[in-house]
């Protein structure tokens, strides 16, 4: 590894990039890391981290509400302090960054706060400086941005996902626009917390791609918090005046809000980066096109994360940089496996995800069975809560195995976490059924689950 300046430069420091680096590093690369911003990239900084910790403050109120219920007295009605949690969140994330810059220091990374291009297939340039360098290899692990969409006059007035998480004030009324995870995500945080919310969207229902009985049981639940869901609505138009922000909208309705908060997508951040020149190429979406070991066709430069629009999770885009530091410096040959990865969408309640959903299965295998169900949690008994806790299991009728479960209820992202372990060693229902309960849990009803919903057959 000689006759360049660094044998791995990453333009990046998030997720991916940050454990890309460390990886190449410990096997005795020498590696420079750039970052425009902060390090932490999308995950830490405006992403899961803080959205986490703003789900954690909204579901206090539900708390607060159950208490008495059991047993408690509370002195006064409680009161949300909206700039106490932004300060707080803030001290969080500024103290994992720095977590984040001392692990790359330790690994003997070199850290460059300032924006990178690529200057060709083994040369970058520092924008501030004008510093150019040489690299054997070049990692792109710049992430995604949010999408500002539909483009209608006024657009400037609303904000994305990256400003919600630091508002100088709490928005008592806030339009979303957007169905996707986000979009609920942050529809669940801020009704919960006391706001008046409006979900716009173009579809039918939210959470388009996942399966039909969550995104059922989710709308049900998001009415419930007092969110109010206009399918096939989006504005039109967005004025700023004395009121606050006038929203125009498909239908012929007029809204008036303090906050428009547009979470349709985000796109892969990949503009200005030099790419084009150094004749790297794209998707359609400006993603960056890549093979299974994340190498571009230029064999020098390569990608992980959202930033190549293939599955936009951060513990994806860590085994991607992962894998990659392992394969170009420490002989490593294993590739991502990319079956049966959890996921979840952190409203109240949540949903916890692994596998197939039913639409899926139905169209890969002859014969699907479905079991499902749908019951009050315990929790709810003596408290008086109307929720209603939903899981499902997707089954392959011919082999028995468990192609998916979904659940929506209290810690289902959890559940789904242990369950990933179970389906990528290719459980099957039988095994399930053989599985002794822990009782009282919402999770038993997994293990028992006997009785058959349904069976499609093609």
């Amino acid at each position: 590894m000689t006759g360049y300046d660094v044998d791995l430069f990453v333009i990046g420091a998030g997720s991916g990039g940050v454990r890309a680096a460390r990886i190449a590093a410990n096997h005795g690369a020498k590696v420079m890391v750039a970052e425009e911003f902060r390090i932490g990239g999308t995950c830490v900084i405006r992403g899961c981290v803080p959205k986490k910790l703003y789900v954690y403050a909204s579901r206090f109120a539900g708390d607060f509400a159950a208490a008495e219920s059991f047993g408690w007295r509370l002195p006064g009605k409680p009161e949300f302090d909206w700039r106490k949690l932004v300060a707080a969140k803030e001290a969080e994330i500024t103290r994992l960054s720095g977590l984040y810059a001392a692990n790359l220091a330790k690994s003997s990374v070199e850290i460059v706060q300032e924006r990178a291009e690529i200057a060709g297939p083994n040369e970058v340039r520092l924008v501030g400086s004008g510093r150019r360098l040489t690299a054997r290899h070049i990692l792109v692990a710049t992430g995604g941005a949010p999408q500002m969409h539909p483009e209608i006059p006024g657009i400037e007035h609303a904000i994305s996902s990256n400003e919600v998480f630091d508002l100088p004030d709490f928005p008592q009324k806030l339009v979303i626009v957007g169905s996707g995870y986000i979009a609920v995500e942050f529809a669940s945080i801020f009704a919960r917390l006391g706001a008046e919310v409006t979900l716009l969207f173009r579809a039918d229902r939210i959470l388009r791609g996942f399966d039909d009985f969550m995104r059922e049981g989710l709308s049900e639940e998001l009415t419930a918090a007092g969110v109010r869901q206009l399918a096939g609505v989006l504005p039109t138009a967005i004025e700023k005046t004395a009121k606050g922000l006038g929203v125009k909208l498909s239908n012929g309705e007029g809204l008036v809000a303090d906050q428009v908060l547009v979470a349709t997508g985000r796109a892969p951040h990949t503009a200005g980066l030099g790419l084009e020149q150094a004749g790297v190429e794209l998707e359609w979406n400006g993603a960056i096109r890549v093979n299974d070991e994340s190498a571009t066709n230029i064999p020098s430069i390569h990608a992980v994360g959202d930033v190549t629009h293939r599955i936009n999770l951060t513990p994806v885009a860590i085994r991607e940089g992962h894998l990659l530091a392992d394969r170009l410096f420490g002989g490593g040959v294993q590739s991502v496996d990319y079956a049966f990865i959890p996921t979840a969408v952190f409203t109240t309640p949540e949903i916890g995800t692994v596998g197939l959903t039913e639409a899926e299965a139905r169209e890969k295998y002859a014969i699907v069975d479905i079991y499902q169900t749908a019951f009050r949690p315990m929790k709810a008994t003596i408290s008086g809560g109307a929720g209603r806790t939903r899981m499902k299991i997707v089954v392959d009728g011919d082999s028995d195995r468990v192609l998916g479960v979904h659940i929506l209820g209290e810690d289902a992202g959890e559940m789904a976490q242990t369950l990933a372990i179970s389906l990528r060693l290719g459980a099957k229902k039988a095994d399930f059924d053989a599985t002794m309960a822990l009782h009282p849990s919402a999770a038993e009803e997994l293990v028992t689950l006997r009785t058959r919903s349904a069976r499609y057959t093609r």
